[in-house]
């Protein structure tokens, strides 16, 4: 092996052992599951990789070449978008409406090694509103990500991240008043380990995600006062075990343990309310590929969430996710899936809610350089402690046509609706978006 190599070895190990001590993972992303990443060697029990979802499959004749860098590729994207918004500020009555115009580079370095794995990335998000200059934003990302390929049937995954984002103006933790969005910066990082031996597979997860927000101004006080933000300043850690027991090449049950600390930078008497939680969630259940034409993963068990403040009930109750694919044919893919989780709130006399959320999702490829799809969803959050829900209605189409390898077109149109009932003092925004998209990508 060549010093050169030793070197980005070295590298990318460093980068998953720094993983494990940076701040940055959120306690939601272990609900997550990406069943396309879950392809292992061909002789594992825990595969599930006879088909390829619509979204995930590649056109070789579309994808971009990129430019080589010695072992590493580097892939340069740019996409310049419009977007046609009929409530930016998401209100109920007096809706504004507005163009945004956005431009979103990004750049991608990808080791190019027949073992382990290491990439680094850049993306930005620069939004311009043709009539109101004060949703303007410019939003970034940048990290590394990397894989250690321990032995055939195990590896260490890990990697980091900085950003700065914008929180959407459809958030339930908008602040009433706001005459600006809220800005935040995310500081991330995960160290994960997965090894099989035959029937059983074990994986573990650690990581954490800090947030850091920014006061936003008011109406009455464009500049000072602001409307303090600082209370939602955070630590969110996270430590997940896991083991998969194969009854079958194509069925696995499963016992997965997660814990997490959400940790808040002011305490009483600096705030009101003392937000720090403990919290753990115990899940059971069956991951599976049922022929080529079903595959998923089924989740159900008990979470609870304990509060230090003790003005606050500690939460706790059923607890479920689930994701299944469905492929009626080789160009169709059906994905529904669902969680019943414990949020955060950034409400002033609330610390939580209890989500409920569904969806049902349809990709199709109408031609190989043609992709279609669709979309419909359903959120219920309930707010402990306080007399407040919320229901949240989305739906949505889209489409997307391969011109080559460089230049793609992308449309859309997306549906949002929020209600929310309980006493007049708990209840949050109502509103109705309508936004219609086109873009263009660019990518070498």
């Amino acid at each position: 092996m060549t010093p050169h190599r030793n070197f980005l070895l070295a590298a990318s190990t460093a980068i998953l052992l720094m993983g494990a001590v940076c701040p940055a993972f959120a306690a939601e992303t272990n609900a997550a599951i990406s069943l396309d990443d879950q392809a292992a060697a061909p002789k594992s029990n825990f595969a599930r990789d006879r088909n390829v979802s619509v979204s995930a499959r590649p056109h070789p004749d579309y994808q971009a070449p990129g430019i080589r860098m010695g072992s590493f590729l580097l892939y340069p994207k740019l996409t310049p978008s419009l977007e046609s918004n009929d409530n930016i500020f998401a209100q109920k009555s007096a809706k504004t409406s507005d163009t945004i115009w956005r431009v979103q580079p990004e750049l991608t370095l990808s080791s190019d090694w027949n073992t382990h794995a290491v990439s680094l990335y850049a993306r930005g998000s620069l939004n311009r509103f043709s009539k109101n200059d004060s949703e303007n934003t410019d939003d970034y990302s940048f990290g590394a990500n990397g894989r250690l390929d321990v032995a055939r049937d195990s590896a260490i995954n890990g990697g980091l991240s900085f950003g700065k984002a914008t929180e959407p103006r459809t958030s339930p933790d908008t602040p009433t008043g706001a005459i600006e969005p809220t800005r935040y910066q995310q500081t991330s990082g995960n160290l994960s380990y997965s090894k099989e031996f035959n029937r059983l597979k074990i994986s573990g997860r650690v990581g954490s995600d800090k947030y850091n927000y920014q006061d936003v101004a008011t109406k009455a006080y464009p500049k000072v006062p602001k409307i303090d933000q600082d209370f939602r300043d955070r630590t969110e850690t996270a430590v997940s075990g896991r083991a998969d027991y194969a009854i079958s090449p194509a069925t696995a049950l499963f016992v997965e343990v997660v814990g997490n600390n959400r940790n808040y930078r002011l305490d009483k008497p600096a705030v009101s309310l003392t937000r720090d939680s403990k919290g753990v969630n115990v899940y059971g259940g069956a991951n599976f590929e049922l022929t080529a034409l079903l595959r998923g993963e089924i989740g159900m068990g008990y979470m609870k969430q304990n509060y230090k403040d003790p003005t606050q009930k500690d939460v706790s109750g059923f607890g479920a996710r689930a994701l299944v694919e469905w492929f009626p044919t080789e160009l169709t893919t059906v994905t529904l899936s669902g969680s019943r989780s414990i949020k955060d709130s950034a409400a002033l006399k609330v610390t939580s809610y209890i989500s409920n959320s569904i969806s049902l999702r349809l990709d199709h490829e109408l031609l190989r350089n043609l992709i279609l799809g669709g979309n419909i969803g359903s959120t219920t959050d309930d707010y402990q402690g306080s007399t407040r829900q919320d229901k949240v209605m989305t739906a949505g189409v889209r489409g997307t046509y391969l011109i080559n390898r460089n230049v793609g077109l992308t449309a859309g149109y997306a549906y949002e609706k929020r209600t929310t009932s309980g006493l007049a003092a708990d209840r949050g925004a109502e509103y109705t978006v309508n936004k219609v998209t086109g873009g263009l990508n660019l990518q070498f």
